[in-house]
């Protein structure tokens, strides 16, 4: 029955082995994706006229990477795992089992940046809107290790593309979600983040836009990915990743009405302050004049 559907490419998760030492394909997508979020924030920094710095960049990174392992792992403990979690709260440290959430990583990543941008004395949608167009690289890295590890495949399907993967127990053919995402969440958002930035924007907008497109893009992708065994969907047809998504897309569009509102406001007020300068200006030439 599965001869007319595409058989999963045989990929050893593991490069190479030294002695008890094993680099694998996931690690190393993760590792890419960092070292290109690096490279094209250091280019950006070069190119911001001294509002950026390579040594803050360095620091960003840093608190982005701690965000993400921390905030992917409790989230996913929290959102996914609770009931087990209740039962042996040491899970939670049990990180070599596995486990990581990206709505936890957003989080985690969200207060990273948050007290990065105390820290520089940076706004947080400045910092946002700076951070943003680099975790398109780190997501589709990311699905790309999923694919080769054979793990979060789709539904159940008979399209021409479906696959059977060599971890499915059912043997059935399926869609390759992990791809789906790749595309979407990796390299549509990618290009749409790098239009948005390409010019000076409202402030905002680039972090919104990631927002609403990750929540969307994620919604459909849920539709073709197989829901969690043991949470399955809820009403029958909306999965836990769909519920997270979703308050992503009001987030998005919330930050990009507020940041526009913010940078107007400070338009008007720098131009009333002009103004007074101005008027300040003529008043005392005035008076000396007299």
């Amino acid at each position: 029955m599965t001869d007319k559907f595409l058989q999963f490419p045989v990929i050893d998760p593991i490069i190479f082995s030294i002695g008890p030492v094993s680099l694998r394909w996931y690690g190393t997508m993760y590792l890419i994706g960092f070292l290109a979020a690096m490279f094209m924030a250091n280019k950006a920094a070069d190119r911001s006229n001294g509002l950026w710095t390579r040594e803050q960049v360095s620091d960003l990174l840093f608190y982005g990477f701690l965000g993400v392992i921390l905030g992917g792992r409790v989230g996913y403990v929290l959102f996914y795992q609770f009931e087990y979690f209740l039962s042996d709260p040491l899970y939670l440290l049990e990180i070599w089992q596995g486990g990581m959430s990206f709505h936890g990583g957003l989080l985690g990543v969200t207060l990273a940046v948050l007290i990065f941008a105390r820290k520089t004395n940076k706004s947080f949608l400045t910092v946002g809107d700076f951070i943003v167009p680099l975790v398109p690289i780190g997501l589709g890295m990311g699905r790309l290790g999923n694919f080769i590890n054979a793990e979060l495949w789709g539904r159940q399907t008979d399209v021409p593309w479906a696959m059977v993967f060599p971890t499915d127990a059912l043997q059935v053919p399926r869609h390759p979600s992990q791809l789906y995402e790749f595309f979407l969440e990796g390299v549509v958002l990618f290009i749409i983040l790098y239009v948005v930035t390409r010019k000076p924007r409202s402030l905002g907008l680039a972090s919104g836009t990631f927002l609403i497109g990750y929540g969307i893009f994620r919604s459909i992708v849920e539709f073709f990915r197989e829901p969690d065994a043991h949470l399955g969907l809820y009403f029958s047809f909306i999965s836990k990743g769909q519920i997270l998504s979703i308050p992503m897309i009001l987030i998005g569009l919330f930050i990009i009405y507020w940041g526009y509102n913010q940078q107007q406001k400070s338009a008007i007020n720098a131009s009333k302050k002009m103004t007074k300068t101005s008027q300040e200006s003529v008043s005392k030439s005035a008076k000396g004049n007299s």
